[in-house]
């Protein structure tokens, strides 16, 4: 069997306590290495090893050192420095989970949360759990819902992921909700982390989380994991109107802030901003976008983001190299579709938009360069895929998209 065939264990350590052996089998060829500090994730990092080989405690602490040594140092240093743990949080969250047509991930998912809601200190925090089906096909889903005691149920007839999303926030009744992807399982500490980071900052209009690889088990996933994945790293930030840390073209490159798998949003802020643009995260023929346009208008509008590493998802890649290649397509797309609608509606922004074109093409072309030249990590087809998809995202997506909502809409009776 191929190396690239050969899947990788998933394991998790905590440099805290004993580190195991672990002992790979034949059809293993590494090792996903999740590395925590006293329960808070800190690092992450993919070990090839050759396959039934034994990797021992030592190249464990030593590849988790590798990954990790500057977060255990900050994470140390604020754990010194803030001796006072913030008042608990009044805010409730809403868990809302759009989903369309995968009974069995869905399933997982909920599964996941209610472990986690049965084992938080802040339990009180998750006042209720959501699933929006999205146009189903069948029955199955409602079905697995009912399975969930508990566990509110809505059907949303216009296909969309953001119709989805908005369906969820005008049935919530949490201050916040929180979107999770139905191919995600949350971390046990998940509702931990996230009521943290409502406690330090009452005021922000949004939260986003980290986001790691559930499985390793194919080469499509380990390709992806290799360019980053989901991951915004393992240090918390918070994003106001105006950063000068974060470069010239700020906020306008909204992909900095999170994803929209792990993701939350004030209710009422929803509300004030006319909730998700419904032309973005259509499917297929616009399948992105959505997550990006939310987060740059809340920033935007004044009210901070935070991420919170703490947060934690684990999120079930794509298993194929045809499915990521189309998931590199729809990278593109959605992302130039957001760009190509914030140059319409936002005339004083297009300098930065101009700018953050230039630089996203000129990146793009530095790492199809690096993977001719057998450097890169991630193949020139894929890359070539994502930028074909922005071209096709910036030449007319975004307004070919609200011409097909708007028949949506009409169709379904709700324009």
């Amino acid at each position: 069997m191929r190396a690239s065939a050969l899947r990788f264990r998933m394991v998790d350590i905590d440099i805290t306590q004993e580190l195991p052996t672990v002992c790979l089998s034949d059809e293993e060829g590494g090792v996903g290495l999740i590395v925590r500090r006293a329960g808070v994730p800190v690092g992450f990092a993919m070990l090839p090893s050759a396959p039934g080989a034994e990797v021992d405690a030592r190249e464990l602490r030593d590849a988790a050192a590798r990954a990790s040594a500057s977060h255990i140092v900050e994470a140390a240093l604020r754990d010194e420095l803030q001796r006072e743990p913030p008042a608990p949080t009044t805010h409730t969250v809403s868990v809302a989970v759009c989903t369309r047509d995968r009974p069995e991930v869905l399933a997982r998912c909920l599964a996941s949360l209610d472990a986690v809601r049965a084992r938080s200190a802040h339990r009180d925090t998750l006042r209720e759990i959501l699933v929006i089906d999205n146009a189903p096909s069948d029955d199955r889903t409602q079905k697995v819902v009912a399975s969930f005691p508990g566990v509110r149920y809505f059907t949303e007839p216009c296909a969309g992921l953001d119709f989805a999303r908005n369906r969820a926030w005008r049935e919530a009744h949490g201050d916040l909700v929180a979107y999770i992807d139905d191919d995600a399982v949350v971390d046990d500490g998940w509702l931990d982390g996230l009521a943290h980071a409502i406690a330090v900052h009452p005021d922000a209009g949004a939260f986003t989380g980290l986001i790691l690889p559930l499985r390793l088990d194919t080469e499509a996933q380990r390709l992806f994991e290799k360019r980053g994945g989901f991951r915004r790293g393992f240090r918390p930030w918070r994003y106001a109107r105006t950063s000068p840390a974060h470069g010239p073209l700020y906020p306008a490159g909204a992909g900095i802030f999170g994803a929209g798998c792990n993701m939350v949003v004030r209710r009422d802020l929803l509300q004030t901003l006319g909730g998700f643009d419904e032309a973005l995260d259509t499917g297929a023929p616009l399948p992105g976008g959505g997550d990006l346009d939310i987060f740059y208008r809340v920033v935007t509008h004044g009210a901070p983001l935070v991420y919170e590493p703490r947060a934690l998802v684990f999120h079930e890649h794509r298993t194929t190299l045809r499915g990521l290649r189309r998931q590199y397509y729809t990278w593109g797309l959605g992302f130039l579709a957001f760009v190509s609608k914030t140059w319409r509606t936002e005339p004083a922004m297009r300098p930065r938009l101009s700018g953050l074109v230039r630089w996203w093409c000129a990146d793009m072309a530095r790492s199809i360069a690096a993977s001719l030249r057998g450097t890169g990590h991630t193949p020139a087809h894929f890359l070539l895929g994502e930028l074909w998809g922005g071209v096709v995202g910036l030449l007319g997506e975004y307004p070919r998209s609200r011409r097909r909502v708007a028949k949506i809409k009409q169709q379904a009776g709700t324009a």
